[in-house]
């Protein structure tokens, strides 16, 4: 890690190429994509808990992941195939109190519907984890919400395993879902 650079060099080191998939450290012309593939990945994961599922305006989204990648809060690598990105992860330090100052937190994994179960997000998760390692975290958490199955089978296979002890309701687009965090060691 290179103290006080900005995180797209902190990551630079973080270019892998998985399948057909590259993953690199995004940058700022990143931001309108990113929040593309939020938008579409999110409304198809949920529809079937919510009928319209309520998501933030798209200008909105957009400013939240031009700030995230400019100012490195998370950290956010998108995957790509050819020139198109299809996904990314955004993780940093664990968001949650009392947690350990090694402990990591993937606080979002999405990859175009078009996309799943084509490796695009196991790229992903290998770039967060190499990444984590770099900040020196030694374990990672994320919260998951419990109807979706998908991405907890997802994390599951990645060899997080869920805290029963955890759940909570959280509000995600205007409806309230309960999630649980899930823990795995990084090494």
């Amino acid at each position: 890690m290179l103290a006080g650079a900005p995180h797209n060099q902190r990551l630079s080191t973080i270019t892998s190429r998985m399948s057909s998939f590259t993953v690199r450290p995004a940058v700022a012309g990143d931001a309108a994509t990113v929040a593309e593939v939020h938008a579409a990945s999110s409304h198809a994961a949920y529809q079937h808990v919510v009928s319209a599922p309520a998501t933030l305006p798209a200008d909105k989204r957009r400013a939240f992941w031009h700030d995230a990648i400019e100012y490195g809060e998370p950290l956010v690598l998108v995957a790509q195939e050819g020139s198109a990105t299809v996904g990314f992860v955004g993780f940093d330090r664990s968001r949650d109190p009392k947690s350990k100052p090694t402990t990591g937190e993937i606080w979002a994994l999405y990859v175009l519907p078009s996309h799943w179960d084509r490796g695009a997000g196991l790229a992903l998760w290998d770039g967060a984890r190499e990444g984590l390692l770099e900040e020196g975290c030694t374990e990672a958490t994320w919260w998951i919400p419990l109807r979706n199955e998908r991405a907890l089978r997802f994390a599951e296979l990645a060899g997080f395993k869920r805290e029963l002890n955890t759940a909570r309701t959280a509000v995600m687009g205007g409806v309230k879902l309960e999630e649980i965090r899930l823990r795995r060691k990084l090494d």
